[in-house]
């Protein structure tokens, strides 16, 4: 059987069906441009190679267990595991501690700019990406006066008066906003860390 000229769907399909040496294959056929991936962003050989290789693992994890679909290339999906699990090599290493639980808690304290090498950069992206989609979920009147504070900058005065409540309900609701906003983190395990 010559594994060179099947697709990456014939070759999952051959090694979810039990054959080895499929596996193989569609390792060989991706492993530069992924471990490239890798190595431009951890920038170590070592590290780089012990990445690759938790790719492959839970690439193989996720065959075995029957819940990989064919809707995306195999390629863009191996490098987007590629790419979270190097920002978990970065988070581990970097031993960033979790947010506390404190009422005068504010997630945008975290995400400041500050000069960034490439795995902070990495780590921010994933953060926002992560922040906007739960930001979305908060009720309709949090997530207003969210935007309007954090977004538009706007005081708690300029947001009672734009929306036609009183600076307390304003307070109140950016509150809630939070105290929600840390319930869906830990619901959807979410960690906003950063160095």
């Amino acid at each position: 059987m010559d594994y060179k000229v099947m697709d990456d769907a014939e070759l999952i399909k051959l090694y979810i069906n039990g054959e080895e040496k499929a596996l193989s294959a569609l390792i060989n056929k991706h492993e530069q441009r992924i471990f490239s991936y890798i190595l431009s962003k951890i920038q170590n050989r070592d590290l780089a190679n012990d990445v690759f290789q938790d790719v492959f693992v839970k690439i193989i994890k996720v065959f075995r267990s029957g819940r990989y679909n064919e809707e995306g290339k195999f390629l863009n999906w191996a490098l987007r595991i590629s790419h979270n699990l190097v920002i978990d090599h970065f988070r581990k290493q970097k031993r960033i501690p979790t947010i506390s639980n404190k009422d005068d808690f504010d997630i945008f304290d975290i995400v400041k700019d500050s000069a960034e090498d490439v795995e902070t950069g990495m780590i921010r992206e994933q953060i926002e990406k992560d922040l906007h989609r739960l930001i979305l979920e908060l009720p309709p009147e949090q997530l207003e006066v969210l935007k309007l504070r954090h977004f538009s900058g706007l005081s708690f005065k300029d947001i009672a008066d734009q929306t036609g409540v009183s600076i307390n309900t304003a307070l109140g609701r950016m509150r809630y906003a939070l105290i929600n906003l840390r319930k869906l983190m830990e619901q959807h395990n979410v960690s906003l860390s950063l160095s």
